[in-house]
C-alpha cells in the first residue's frame, strides 16, 4: 500500500530473525568490551591473489587510540598481490630493490627470489641455496632451533657490479657467501649461483634471528652484525676489500654495547664525495651513571669508507667512528619526559638538498609501566650539527657524562681523509697520534640528536598493536606537499598515515586506512616503496605482499566520501574519485587535504541528497530488545539520533539505561509504545553533515505477537480477534489514513445499503404518453 521499502512482517521469520539486537549486539547489551566480540578468524593461506574488501573496524582500547578512517582485509580480487614459497614461516626479508632493472630481491629460508616490481607473482626467479646436511647437524647438536636457526636465511644481497650481486645467509650458524650471475638485462632470465661458496664470517650473523645491515660501495662489503657463534662480539665490518679489512674496537662498550643494528645508508656530507660517511642506526644496552643498571638507548653511529686504521694506535680499527643518542619522547604537561627508546625501523626521505635529508623512526617502549610506539623524524642537519657539536667525557667523583673541555686536537676527530677539511691527508695512517686516541676514548657526543619541532610525529598508547617498520612517500597535492606514512605494525597490517600541521606548532595525525595485508597475524618485517610504480612491497615471515599507493575508487561514487577522505593520492574529477596529478588546470579536480570540506569543494554536486535517506520501516515487540542500525562512513564521524513522532518537530532521542546509543546502532530495552516514531541517524565529520539511516520503528503489541506466532490458529485468524486500533498499529500513518478512508466509505456504502433495503416498496408510475382512463 505504501511505496516505502517494509521489513519483512507476516512470518516467525520476522520475528526471529529481524527483532534486534543480533547476538553480537547481545554482548553489548551486557556491556562487555569490543575485545570480547567474536571476531573472524584468519583462515589457512589463500590463492596468490587475494585483495580488499573493506568494513569499519571498532576502537578497541580505553581510552580510544586513533582509529583508521578505513580498514581493510582481504578478499578474492586483483587489487593485491601475494607471493610465498610454502605455506610456513620462512622469514622473508626484502634486501635489495634496483628500480631501473624492475627487480626486487627478497631473502628468506634457503631461498633468494628475484621479483618482478610490476607483479610480484609473475616472472618470479627461484634460487635454492640451502645449508649443507653436516652444517644442519652441527648446528642441531649445538642445541638451536632446527626449524628457525639450522637454515641458510638470507640476510645480505647487494649488487656487485652490473651483472652480479653479493649474496650470504647464516648458513645453520655458520654464514657463507656466494655471487649470483642476474645477467645484463631482465629479459634475459639468468638467475643462477655463479662461483665458489666462500666464509661469511665478518659479513653476516651466525643467528639468523640477529639482524645483519651491510652496504656495497665500490665493491667493498660495510657490515653491521655479530662476528662469532656466540653472539657476544658485535661489530661495524669492513670486508671484502684489496685494502686491509677494518673493524669497530672488540670488546669496547665505549663503542659498541650489545647492538641490535636496524639499518645502514651512506649519506653525503658536502660536495667533496671523500666527505661522505657510512652512518649505521642500531639500539643497545648502555649502562647508567650508577654503572649498575643497563638501559636501551637509540645510537648513530658514523665511519669514514676511506677510513683503513691507524698506524700506531687502532690498527686495522675505524680512526674516524663516532656515534650519538637519538630522543624520540613525548614532555607532559607535568615536565615529565616519556622516552621511546627502541628502535624499530627507519627510512630516509630524500630532498633536493643533501642537507634537508629526513630520517624517519619507528621507535617502541616495552617497559613493564608504559607500552606505545611512536614515529620521530630528524633533519639531516640537526644530525651534523650534533656530530659537530661536543664530545662526551666522564668527569667527577660520580664519572658523570659532561661536555669534555679540554683542547681538541687537529683534524677534527671524525674527518675523513682526502676531503674538504682535510686535503693533505691522504689516509688514516697520516691522522696524529693524539687524533687517533682521542677518538679511540671519545667516540660519542655529549649532544643527543632531537626529533624536528622536538616532539615525536606520530603516537600510538593504549592500541592493541606496535609499529614496526616504515616507508613515506613524497606527494603534491593541490593545496602543497604531504609526507605519506606507511607504517607497518605486529598484527600483520599497514596504516596509511598523513600527519597536518595544528595549532601551535603541534601535528594531527591522520589514519587514512589500514589494510589487513596477511591473512594470519605476523608482524610486518619490511616496507618497501616503488614511486616509480607507485607501489608498495610488505614482507612478513610468511610470505610477501604487494599493493597500490593508492585506491582512489574505493573512497566510493560520491564527491563529499572523496573529499572527506582527505588522501592526498587522490581527488574528485567530477565524475568519479581517481587519482590526482599536479596539473595547471586544478579548478576541475576537487581536493582539500587540509581542511577535508565538502561544502567548499563538492558546490554543485547534490549535496542536499546527503540529508535524505531512503526510508525503512522496522517492528518491534513490546517489552523486548529492539535495534536500529546505523553504520557511519567512517569511525571518525560523531553521531545523533533524532525522533519525528507523527506530525512533531525532530527532537534529540534522549538516552538512558534503556536507551543506549552504540557502536553499531541504537539499542532500546523493554521497548514501548510511545518509543514508536520516524528516527533519524545523523552524522559530522569535518562539519558536514548527513542523513546515513532514516527507520520507522513500530512497536506490536504481545497479543498480535502471540497470534502471528499460534501455529494451531488460521493464516488470518488473528485478525478477527483484534479491535482495528490495534490493527493499524501495524501501518504507516499514510497507510493507515489510507485504511481509515476506504473504511468510511465501506461504511458508507453498507448504510446506503440497508436504508433502501427498509423503505417500503411502491406501484409503477403511469408510461409518459399514456392517457388516463
Amino acid at each position: 500500500m505504501g511505496s516505502d521499502p517494509v521489513r519483512p512482517l507476516a512470518a516467525e521469520s520476522y520475528l526471529l530473525g529481524n527483532i534486534r539486537p543480533p547476538p553480537l549486539r547481545q554482548k553489548a547489551f551486557v556491556r562487555l568490551p569490543l575485545d570480547h566480540l567474536p571476531t573472524e578468524q584468519p583462515g589457512p593461506p589463500g590463492p596468490p591473489r587475494p585483495s580488499f574488501r573493506c568494513r569499519i573496524v571498532p576502537d578497541r582500547s580505553r581510552p580510544k587510540p586513533k582509529s583508521p578512517r578505513r580498514s581493510c582485509y582481504l578478499q578474492a580480487s586483483q587489487s593485491f598481490e601475494h607471493y610465498s614459497v610454502a605455506d610456513e614461516a620462512m622469514d622473508y626479508r626484502i634486501l635489495h630493490m634496483d628500480e631501473d632493472q624492475d627487480r626486487m630481491y627478497v631473502g628468506c629460508k634457503d631461498h633468494v627470489l628475484s621479483m618482478d616490481i610490476n607483479n610480484i607473482t609473475h616472472g618470479t626467479l627461484k634460487l635454492f641455496w640451502p645449508a649443507s646436511t653436516a652444517k644442519i647437524d652441527e648446528c642441531q647438536m649445538a642445541g638451536k632451533d632446527p626449524t628457525h636457526g639450522c637454515g641458510n636465511f638470507i640476510r645480505v644481497v647487494q649488487p656487485y657490479n652490473r651483472t652480479h650481486l653479493f649474496m650470504c645467509g647464516s648458513g645453520a650458524y655458520s654464514p657463507v657467501c656466494v655471487y649470483i650471475n642476474r645477467g645484463r638485462r631482465p629479459e634475459e632470465q639468468v638467475f643462477l649461483i655463479d662461483s665458489k661458496t666462500e666464509s661469511g664470517k665478518g659479513r653476516c650473523s651466525f643467528n639468523p634471528r640477529v639482524n645483519t645491515v651491510s652496504v656495497m660501495l665500490n665493491q667493498e662489503l660495510f657490515s653491521g652484525m655479530y662476528i662469532d657463534f656466540m653472539g657476544t662480539d658485535a661489530a661495524i665490518f669492513r670486508s671484502l676489500t684489496r685494502r686491509n679489512a677494518v673493524r669497530t674496537d672488540q670488546h669496547n662498550s665505549k663503542w659498541l654495547s650489545e647492538p641490535i643494528f636496524i639499518d645502514a645508508h651512506l649519506i653525503p656530507d658536502g660536495s667533496d664525495p671523500n666527505d661522505s660517511k657510512l652512518y649505521f642506526f642500531f639500539r643497545e644496552r648502555l649502562t647508567d651513571n650508577s654503572g649498575n643498571t643497563k638501559n636501551i638507548h637509540t645510537m648513530v653511529a658514523r665511519v669514514c669508507p676511506n677510513d683503513i686504521g691507524g698506524q700506531r694506535s687502532l690498527v686495522n680499527k675505524w680512526t674516524t667512528f663516532l656515534k650519538a643518542r637519538m630522543v624520540c619522547s613525548v614532555l607532559e604537561e607535568d615536565g615529565t619526559e616519556t622516552h621511546f627508546d627502541e628502535l624499530e625501523s627507519m627510512f630516509l626521505l630524500e630532498t633536493d638538498h643533501p642537507k634537508g635529508l629526513l630520517v624517519f623512526g619507528v621507535f617502541t617502549s616495552t617497559s613493564s609501566v608504559f607500552k606505545g610506539s611512536a614515529v620521530c623524524v630528524y633533519n639531516m642537519a640537526d644530525i651534523l650539527t650534533v656530530f659537530n657539536g661536543p664530545f662526551a667525557h666522564r668527569d667527577g667523583p660520580n664519572f658523570q657524562w659532561v661536555a669534555f673541555q679540554g683542547r681538541i686536537p687537529y683534524p677534527r676527530p671524525g674527518t675523513c681523509p682526502g676531503g674538504a677539511f682535510t686535503p693533505d691527508i691522504q689516509t688514516t695512517k697520516e691522522f696524529p697520534d693524539e687524533v687517533v686516541t682521542f677518538v679511540r676514548n671519545h667516540p660519542v657526543m655529549f649532544n643527543p640528536i632531537y626529533p624536528v619541532g622536538r616532539r615525536p610525529l606520530v603516537v600510538r598508547t593504549n592500541a592493541d598493536y606496535r609499529y614496526t617498520s616504515v616507508a613515506v612517500d613524497q606527494v603534491t597535492a593541490a593545496d602543497g606537499n604531504y609526507q605519506v606514512l606507511f607504517l607497518g605494525t605486529d598484527k600483520g597490517t599497514v596504516q596509511k598515515v598523513i600527519v597536518l600541521p595544528s595549532n601551535d606548532s603541534l601535528h594531527e595525525d591522520l589514519i587514512l586506512e589500514e589494510l589487513e595485508v596477511f591473512k594470519n597475524q605476523a608482524p610486518v618485517t619490511n616496507l618497501r616503496i616503488s614511486s616509480k610504480k607507485q607501489q608498495l612491497y610488505i614482507s612478513s615471515e610468511f610470505g610477501l605482499s604487494q599493493v597500490s599507493l593508492h585506491r582512489c575508487q574505493a573512497y566510493g561514487s560520491a564527491c563529499a566520501d572523496c573529499c572527506l577522505a582527505r588522501d592526498p593520492y587522490c581527488a574528485w574529477d567530477g565524475l568519479s574519485c581517481s587519482r590526482f596529478y599536479p596539473t595547471g588546470k586544478r579548478r576541475s579536480r576537487r581536493q582539500d587535504i587540509m581542511h577535508g570540506n565538502p561544502l567548499t569543494q563538492c558546490r554543485g554536486f547534490n549535496l542536499k541528497a546527503y540529508r535524505n535517506a531512503a526510508e525503512m520501516t522496522q517492528y518491534g515487540v513490546k517489552n523486548n530488545t529492539t535495534f536500529l542500525e546505523c553504520f557511519p562512513k567512517s569511525p571518525q564521524a560523531s553521531v545523533r539520533w533524532l525522533i519525528q513522532r507523527d506530525n512533531d518537530r525532530r527532537k534529540e532521542v534522549k538516552l538512558t539505561d534503556r536507551v543506549l546509543s552504540t557502536e553499531h546502532g541504537l539499542l532500546i530495552r523493554s521497548a514501548q509504545l510511545s518509543d514508536q516514531g520516524l528516527y533519524y541517524c545523523l552524522t559530522t565529520e569535518n562539519n558536514f553533515k548527513r542523513t546515513v539511516a532514516k527507520i520507522r520503528l513500530r512497536v506490536l503489541s504481545e497479543a498480535m505477537v502471540s497470534m502471528l506466532t499460534d501455529k494451531r490458529q488460521s493464516q488470518w485468524a488473528w485478525a478477527g480477534s483484534l479491535r482495528p486500533k490495534d490493527l493499524l498499529v501495524a501501518f504507516s500513518p499514510a497507510e493507515s489514513l489510507a485504511v481509515q478512508q476506504f473504511c468510511k466509505e465501506r461504511k458508507e456504502l453498507k448504510n446506503l445499503q440497508q436504508r433502501q433495503q427498509q423503505q417500503p416498496a411502491q406501484p409503477p408510475g403511469p408510461l409518459r404518453g399514456t392517457w388516463p382512463n
